[in-house]
């Protein structure tokens, strides 16, 4: 396996990292199993397939080459031992509070991003397993397909990545930078252009905007995750009798869970209308694509201070057609975007100064992760429950990660756990609130 290149928005993750904010992905899978001593062989097993998956080889680092000054590259490691990223730890009745302390702890640089943490379950009778995944490394279809390599044989779709293609020598590249400073001059200004286009709708967007203040306190560096599961069958029902898509029910699902969960909290929901950044791929099915994170996103104002769940859903239905009808290349959601546009060094020098800009751009992110539709095993023990738990960036004290396996709808919620001590309550509440919708629908 040959080294590539880091991706613009990949580079930018690797370098807005902060202690207090991680930039790593997660999925906390539970498996049910009749025998105490699963999780010890549950270990042993990812540890012993984790050898064979050439991805998870994979460290990044720093290139200095003319033309890629301030860059990095993934590249294999000679000597990777899995037993370096496999963790087995004691007996907990407590996945999730083990899985938030976990989360709150950056990858160690220098070796393959990813970690395996196998939490055998106080009960003897279940085992969980916490992922991470550097969002550098890969983007959420990617970590899926790497942590499936450990699971079970399946048949998962092929999508593999367009061969990388040969790159210049050192003294190629020196010759060849002459000639292209006009292309560079020229693309900087467009870029520019683009730039103001993009902050001039991300500042429209925030006018008259009052976020909470749960959503935007001071970074602690905590975490704490919680989870809730809903029927798919119930989010079709309500989509079929009120409208929109599953999408649009799954987002003012949240929205109604944080109206139910500021007021339960004394913070109060009137005039609150948190900004939702939603990620959409720019990855075309069935297409070769070079490894990266491609990403665009939409924004979307959160209609928590409407007492109507059914007005809810239309506000939130009515702002994703409008993202959608614009595209996700435009609007304040794209500036994502721009990262292809910066230069690496300008991502090594700025990468913390975008970070703490996040919390100008948006409150809260809510991103779905894609899960196949079949069943998934560990050693013959099947996945009962998986919760997407979502990098936290700077500024932000609560990110939502939504899944579907199984016919069940898994939401995983990753926060600062001094602001949000109180995330179970939030989980809780939106399983009430898809009751409520099913009620006002009548179904």
């Amino acid at each position: 396996m040959t080294s590539d290149p880091l991706a613009p928005l990949d580079l930018a993750f690797w370098n807005m990292e902060s202690a207090r904010h991680p930039m790593h992905l997660g999925a906390l899978g539970v498996f049910a199993t009749p025998s105490p001593t699963a999780g010890a062989h549950a270990a042993d097993l990812l540890a012993s397939r984790a050898a064979a998956v050439p991805g998870l080889r994979m460290r990044i680092r720093d290139v200095w080459r003319p033309l890629a000054f301030g860059g990095a590259t993934r590249e294999p490691v000679p000597d990777f031992d899995p037993l370096d990223h496999v963790r087995l730890h004691a007996p907990t009745d407590d996945f999730h509070g083990m899985a938030g302390r976990l989360m709150q702890r950056p990858l160690r640089r220098g070796r393959p991003p990813w970690e395996a943490h196998v939490l055998p379950g106080a009960d003897g009778v279940s085992f969980a397993v916490l992922f991470k995944f550097h969002h550098a490394l890969a983007d959420g279809l990617r970590a899926l397909k790497l942590a499936a390599s450990l699971l079970d044989p399946v048949d998962l779709p092929d999508r593999a990545p367009r061969p990388a293609e040969p790159r210049p020598g050192l003294l190629s590249e020196v010759r060849a930078l002459p000639g292209r400073v006009p292309d560079l001059v020229r693309g900087a200004v467009s870029d520019l252009g683009r730039a103001l286009d993009i902050g001039a709708s991300l500042t429209r967007s925030t006018l008259g905007m009052r976020p909470a203040p749960a959503l935007t306190s001071a970074p602690s560096g905590t975490r704490r995750t919680a989870g809730a599961v809903l029927d798919i069958d119930d989010v079709h029902r309500v989509r079929k009798s009120a409208g929109g898509t599953v999408n649009d029910v799954l987002i003012a699902v949240v929205a109604g869970a944080l109206r139910r969960w500021l007021d339960e909290r004394g913070d109060g929901s009137e005039g609150v209308a948190p900004r939702a950044l939603i990620p959409v791929s720019r990855r075309r099915p069935r297409t070769a694509q070079p490894q990266g994170n491609r990403l665009s996103g939409y924004l979307i104002r959160l209609p928590v201070a409407d007492p109507d769940p059914l007005a809810r859903l239309e506000t939130v239905r009515a702002g994703m057609v409008r993202n959608k009808d614009a595209g996700a290349d435009r609007g304040a959601g794209a500036v994502a975007l721009l990262a292809d546009h910066v230069p690496a060094l300008g991502h090594r020098l700025g990468g913390p100064l975008v970070g703490q800009a996040a919390r100008l751009w948006f409150d809260i992110l809510v991103t779905s992760v894609p899960l196949p539709g079949i069943g998934l095993k560990l050693g013959g023990h099947e996945l009962a429950e998986v919760f997407p738990l979502a990098p936290l960036a700077p500024g932000q004290s609560l990110a939502v990660a939504v899944s579907t396996y199984r016919g069940r709808v898994h939401y995983g919620l990753v926060a600062d756990a001094r602001a949000v001590p109180d995330l179970d309550v939030l989980a809780r509440a939106l399983t009430a609130e898809m009751e409520t919708l099913l009620t006002a629908c009548e179904v």
